[in-house]
């Protein structure tokens, strides 16, 4: 008999910013290793995550969809309190939010800025603060932040994307040398390149897209996700804390 208990509750994962693309397929990857996945979007796009989790369910995976605001702090608490309560403990939180605009530092407004750091640092450092609330006390726990080009240099046009991500790294490995000592895991993703989705696709022709995906020159979504299963099932004897993710003919 396995020593296992007879209704050991569910191994969880949340992922904070989910949808169609880079979240979604993290989702659906960690759903295929075993997990109970909850996902999270703003709440009016509730049926976007409900469709997601439908299709998690679907191909035989259990997944639940919560609507919360991750910049308003009283939402992330009673969003991790129900989770834990309700569906089971938290084996792994990805933070997956964007929050990408171009804008000149002339053209850039305060509301954009502020809006910027809110979604793409201040929701960021909730969600990990509140991922360690819930994992500390169990000694074990993978806390995965996404970042990007951005978190490393700042380009022309991302005076308040570049400075958000770049704080959202500075956040994540303060947690690492945190938390690692405690048993959880940190590590930030730097997500280098264009990738199939909307955007891409919005702004490129159908046959130059294929071209690339054939090609392997765009990240791929699902690729992007199995470097995070691969994360999380590291041996703490050799955890990656940095991690960057680019397509082979990427210019770096």
């Amino acid at each position: 008999m396995s020593g296992e208990p007879l209704h050991a509750a569910p191994k969880v994962c949340l992922v904070i910013g989910a949808g169609d693309g880079v979240g979604g397929a993290i989702a659906k990857a960690f759903a295929a290793e075993g997990l109970t996945v909850c996902v999270t979007r703003r709440a009016r796009n509730l049926d976007q995550l409900e469709a997601l989790a439908a299709d998690i369910r679907n191909s035989g995976g259990k997944a639940h969809a919560f609507g919360v605001d991750a910049r308003d702090e009283a939402e992330m608490i009673a969003l991790f309190d129900k989770v834990e309560a309700e569906v089971g403990p938290l084996e792994v939180v990805v933070f997956n939010i964007g929050a990408n605009v171009r804008f000149t530092v002339l053209e850039t407004t305060t509301r954009v800025f502020q809006k910027v750091w809110e979604m793409a640092c201040f929701a960021g450092f909730l969600s990990i603060r509140e991922a360690a609330r819930v994992m500390t006390p169990r000694g074990r726990g993978t806390i995965l932040v996404t970042g990007a080009t951005a978190s490393m240099r700042g380009g022309k046009m991302y005076s308040a994307f570049a400075s958000a991500k770049a704080a959202l790294r500075s956040v994540a490995q303060t947690a690492g040398r945190e938390l690692g000592p405690a048993g959880i895991h940190v590590a930030h993703i730097v997500v280098d390149g264009a990738i199939d989705g909307v955007f891409t696709r919005t702004n490129n022709s159908p046959d130059a897209v294929a071209a690339k995906l054939a090609g392997d020159e765009i990240l791929k979504p699902e690729d992007i996700a199995a470097n995070y299963v691969w994360l999380h099932n590291q041996k703490r004897s050799a955890w990656t804390h940095e991690l960057d993710l680019r397509p082979w003919k990427e210019t770096w």
